[in-house]
């Protein structure tokens, strides 16, 4: 946006306003719920006990970060004026670059674990660990934090007339200028930082654990499916949301730097693009808790079962009807074991038949959800 203090004459956006208006409502209302669920699923039953839950809790914290001032821009787009002042301007312009780069890079996160756990189990497992995760995650929120300062700055609100009138604007009207000298170089930090080294570790990531599991002839585990799902996941998020708006932003960066010469139509159409492609990277709050319940067993146990009232047992992993239902599985068994001779039972002489070494290589590594 330009910092100009200089009058213009105002444009009419309104008809991208009232395009976007439907698709930002829809994403706050399902992205609030759903991120708000995820995070009290997460602290209240989960606890953050495995590495895949910390890099995924950090993400529903992401993308409700993203969702809480979007009523500000919801009023924005229905009013076509700025009613809240330069520093909430520059706050809900910046909160998107956060919760975009942000939810790249802990996704890379994730498809790093999952990488390191099924590619690398053995040799790279010490980074397999809950200190090792926590770390990783303040060091992406340094970074994303540490983006959004400069993408604060020049979100700065503009100003226009409109019958001697003077209307505020925010998230419009970045010029020529701005964009040569300060936003251009940012869109080049940005994507290379914050999209393409996350989408070429997810993509490099996604191949060699497919050929990975590939390789293993054998009936594919619980766990191994999950993985897959993950994943898919993972990837469709990328394609949807990240992909267009980010491709788009490198072009229409290029056209507004002077890099590419186009005519003033084809500049329209792309900034139109990336209009409605930027609404498909906001989409990715709403698609991220996809990850949370198709990938993770103990998250959707606890999403399916709290609505029959059912508590979750933290300490043993699973639902408290399910505890007791084990103990009697367990005294049962011990039960029929009576009924045997002894001489069934191998004594402690005899060697206990080997079992191979893949068995324990396909077990989980560190957590179970996963």
């Amino acid at each position: 946006m330009s910092a100009s203090n200089t009058s213009q004459t105002c444009k009419d956006y309104s008809f991208n306003h009232h395009l976007l208006l439907p698709g930002y409502i829809l994403i706050f209302i399902t992205g609030l719920m759903l991120n708000v669920m995820a995070l009290w699923i997460f602290i209240r039953y989960l606890r953050l006990k495995s590495v895949v839950m910390i890099y995924m809790f950090n993400l529903a914290v992401s993308d409700l970060t993203f969702t809480l001032p979007l009523p500000l821009r919801l009023y924005y787009l229905s009013n076509h004026r700025w009613p809240f002042g330069n520093t909430l301007c520059q706050v809900s312009g910046s909160v998107f670059q956060i919760n975009m780069y942000g939810s790249c890079l802990f996704l890379m996160c994730i498809n790093l674990d999952r990488y390191v756990a099924i590619v690398h189990p053995l040799h790279w497992r010490h980074l397999r660990r809950p200190k090792v995760a926590k770390l990783l995650c303040l060091i992406v929120w340094i970074v994303i934090f540490m983006g959004s300062i400069p993408t604060a700055i020049v979100h700065k609100q503009n100003h226009c007339k409109v019958q001697n009138q003077t209307i505020y604007l925010c998230f419009e009207s970045f010029s020529d200028d701005m964009w040569q000298n300060n936003l251009f170089p940012l869109v080049v930090l940005a994507e290379i930082l914050g999209f393409l080294l996350p989408l070429s570790s997810v993509t490099y990531c996604s191949i060699r654990i497919f050929q990975e599991l590939c390789q293993d002839r054998q009936t594919k585990t619980l766990r191994q499916q999950k993985t897959v799902r993950l994943l898919l996941v993972n990837l469709v998020i990328f394609i949807i949301c990240f992909v267009p708006y980010n491709t788009t932003l490198a072009v229409y960066g290029m056209i507004k730097a002077g890099v590419m010469k186009v005519e003033q139509e084809t500049q329209a159409s792309v900034r139109q693009v990336l209009i409605m492609t930027m609404l498909l990277a906001s989409m990715n709050c709403t698609l991220d808790p996809l990850i949370y319940y198709f990938s993770t067993e103990g998250f959707r146990n606890t999403f399916k079962k709290l609505r029959r009232g059912q508590a979750w047992d933290s300490d043993a992993g699973m639902l408290k009807n399910q505890v007791v239902e084990n103990k009697s599985t367990r005294d049962h068994a011990v039960s029929k074991a009576k009924q045997f001779p002894a001489e069934n039972f191998i004594r402690p002489n005899e060697s206990l038949p080997s079992l191979p070494t893949a068995v324990f290589l396909n077990g989980p590594i560190e957590d179970s959800e996963i």
